[in-house]
């Protein structure tokens, strides 16, 4: 004997409703095969639960567009706050700069191996860090580090910044729209699930393929084992 699936794609659910409205609209409600307070519930859920999967959509899909654009400014950000602190602990060495500067970056007792930069926060912190280090250089009259100067780093720096700012802003778009249809799925798998007993009930007393069929036309979807299929096959 088949056994009944429920939907388990987000597609599949609204065909599902999609067929169970459908037949309340050919049919008076007080005739169906389910409740008419279920016809009033899919009614009104129906639209909703398809209205939020396409901002959902929409808004992951803006997400992705977005996110080769942002790739792209935090790769260049990386490499100027990278090739910054190179080219000043190169000057360093050469004596072209103090021997304290790379202290108003950060570094400490004349420690100062490269950030690996490898995460976003990394990129937020360096970034600050020499943009304040260069700034109190320059109150201080020290010679400016240059190819690349501070300027050129700041601009590439807050490209990446607004970017970043403006991917988290998408993000959390698509995250609020994802809890809603969480939400909203198990709305919409209680009525589908309530619906189809209600029509199963309601088609019990007809022959098994009779009832099947008559179930079917309400959207139920059944499914052949592969036993089952095999002795069909087989007749």
């Amino acid at each position: 004997m088949p056994y009944r699936r429920l939907p388990n794609t987000d597609a599949a659910r609204i065909r599902a409703m999609n067929q169970a409205l459908e037949k309340g609209k050919e049919i008076p409600p007080f005739d169906l095969a389910y409740k008419p307070d279920l016809y009033v519930k899919l009614q009104a859920l129906l639209p909703s639960f398809i209205h939020n999967c396409q901002l959902q959509r929409q808004a992951y899909d803006k997400q992705v567009e977005s996110s080769k654009d942002y790739q792209e400014l935090l790769k260049k950000a990386k490499t100027y706050i990278s090739h910054f602190l190179r080219v000043m602990t190169m000057a360093v060495q050469r004596k072209d700069l103090r021997a304290n500067t790379p202290e108003y970056f950060g570094f400490i007792n004349g420690h100062y191996s490269l950030p690996t930069l490898s995460s976003e926060k990394d990129v937020i912190y360096w970034g600050n860090k020499i943009i304040e280090g260069e700034a109190t250089r320059m109150r201080a009259g020290r010679t400016p580090v240059t190819n690349p100067s501070m300027a050129v780093v700041k601009v590439h720096f807050e490209n990446f910044i607004d970017a970043y700012h403006f991917q988290k802003t998408l993000q959390k778009r698509t995250s609020d729209y994802s809890s809603k249809i969480n939400d909203l799925r198990e709305k919409v798998d209680e009525l589908i699930v309530n619906i189809w007993n209600d029509v199963e009930d309601t088609f019990s007393g007809l022959p098994e393929e009779e009832k099947r069929s008559k179930a079917e036309n309400y959207g139920l979807v059944y499914v052949f084992r592969k036993s089952e299929l095999e002795k069909i096959s087989k007749n």
